[in-house]
């Protein structure tokens, strides 16, 4: 029990590191000493920097998948459902901002760490494409490639729920007032993009 516990700690640790700091930025002789560890234990569980990120990513797209799971569940139907991710997606980035980080640094790290996320996310990108076409189809959203659209709204959301620096570069103060200002002012913006009135 105390070694699952040790190894979560290591994995939580790692996730929030490569997603604030940067995978490059972070050694393992650093989480060791935040962890209070020997960087020997971090090997025992994770046979190497490139190991613990898998890992990383893996505990990333298990992650978002049962918060937008969760959110889809209750959700309506149409526009309600695109909501219901977005305000879902935001409220990981308040609670949990370094995963969101981390799905944006394993973009910039390239394959083959994008290709591990992109595997384990597939799923729910092929049912929102889906979803997306179905509703294209319906006549209630306006006709648009739905993999392209969904590259630019999880662009979008993710980039306005994480990029801190380039916010306030803008005038934003990253408050959870802003935050919510910023999911509604993003929630208008996809609506007006996307259904048809």
């Amino acid at each position: 029990m105390a070694g699952a516990r040790t190894r979560q700690r290591i994995l939580d640790a790692a996730l929030t590191a490569f997603g604030s700091r940067g995978y490059d930025a972070t050694s393992l002789d650093s989480l060791a000493k935040e962890l209070g560890l020997r960087k020997q234990t971090i090997l025992y569980y994770y046979p190497s920097k490139e190991a613990l990120l898998d890992a990383a990513i893996d505990e990333a797209a298990n992650e978002l998948s049962a918060a937008l799971e969760a959110a889809l569940a209750s959700a309506g139907e149409g526009w309600a459902r695109v909501e219901a991710v977005v305000r879902s997606v935001f409220r990981l980035a308040a609670r949990r901002p370094g995963l969101l980080g981390l799905l944006r640094e394993v973009s910039r790290l390239g394959s083959p760490a994008a290709s591990r996320l992109t595997a384990a996310l597939d799923p729910l990108i092929a049912r929102a494409a889906s979803f997306l076409e179905a509703e294209m189809d319906a006549g209630t959203m306006r006709r648009h490639e739905p993999r392209l659209v969904l590259l630019a709204a999880y662009s979008a959301v993710v980039g306005v729920a994480t990029e801190v620096e380039v916010l306030r570069a803008l005038g934003y103060e990253p408050t959870a007032r802003s935050l919510l200002r910023r999911r509604a002012e993003l929630l208008a913006f996809l609506r007006s993009a996307l259904v048809a009135e």
